[in-house]
């Protein structure tokens, strides 16, 4: 593993994509930065982060045996890197919401933006930008986010966690270079927030419905039961779960 640490930068995903345009790049290569002032979350939202109190940092992995169209096995397994990353930390009640947010006791404590690397048509490598609330403890108008100094009450060391998380990285991602997809999505899915349970959802016209998760299909699509007994499949941007 090469760790690059930065100061200031705008997002560790744009500067670890212009570091593989320009030259070859190592396996597991991570970029973290002690300040990022344009992070980016799912569907083009901020990710805002107190300068040195959290990890904000992007991998490269090469990918060779996942297509395009299996891409969401990727998403599952940094999930599952970063909950087992968690796990070790001793982090309590960790879920993932769909697509690969975690969460803590209900509360989000790390976010994840994944950028493919493609080459003639083909996934050759993915770039994974990692949120994660560590030693911050005042989210200001953002009450469903958390950090794991306020769930276990003391300070964490930000180099401890990259190691970790790039190791919980290599781990995972052997696993789905050998295309072991089933098992990957069975895991995901035991730790699955909302599942099985009734939740409240808004779709893309701003209705709110009733439904229950149960699964996520293997492109990635949430499968929800609705009231009517029918199985409904929604992406990312079809549907919005309230909490």
């Amino acid at each position: 593993m090469r760790l690059i640490k930065v100061d200031a930068i705008e997002s560790t995903n744009t500067f670890l994509k212009e570091l593989i345009r320009d030259t070859k790049v190592d396996a597991y290569t991570c970029v973290q930065a002690h300040l990022q002032t344009a992070g980016r979350g799912q569907m083009g939202t901020v990710w805002n982060s107190k300068a040195g109190e959290n990890l904000t940092c992007s991998v490269f992995v090469p990918i060779d045996k996942v297509r395009i169209n299996e891409q969401f096995y990727i998403s599952m397994s940094t999930a599952l890197a970063i909950y087992d990353t968690l796990q070790c930390f001793l982090i309590p009640k960790i879920q993932i919401k769909w697509p690969n947010d975690i969460l803590s006791e209900k509360k989000k404590v790390c976010g994840v933006l994944i950028e493919n690397v493609v080459a003639h048509g083909r996934l050759t490598g993915v770039i994974l930008g990692i949120g994660l609330n560590v030693n911050q403890v005042d989210f200001e108008y953002l009450p469903q986010a958390s950090s794991m100094k306020n769930i276990m009450g003391k300070q964490f060391q930000l180099e401890e966690l990259v190691y970790t998380i790039v190791d919980k990285l290599k781990k995972r991602f052997e696993v789905l270079e050998r295309r072991s997809f089933t098992i990957i999505q069975k895991e995901y899915e035991s730790i699955l927030f909302r599942k099985n349970k009734p939740s409240t959802f808004k779709n893309i016209e701003g209705e709110s419905f009733v439904g229950i998760i149960k699964n996520v299909s293997s492109t990635g699509k949430l499968q929800v039961l609705l009231e009517d007994e029918q199985i409904e499949e929604y992406d990312l941007k079809e549907i919005k779960l309230l909490y």
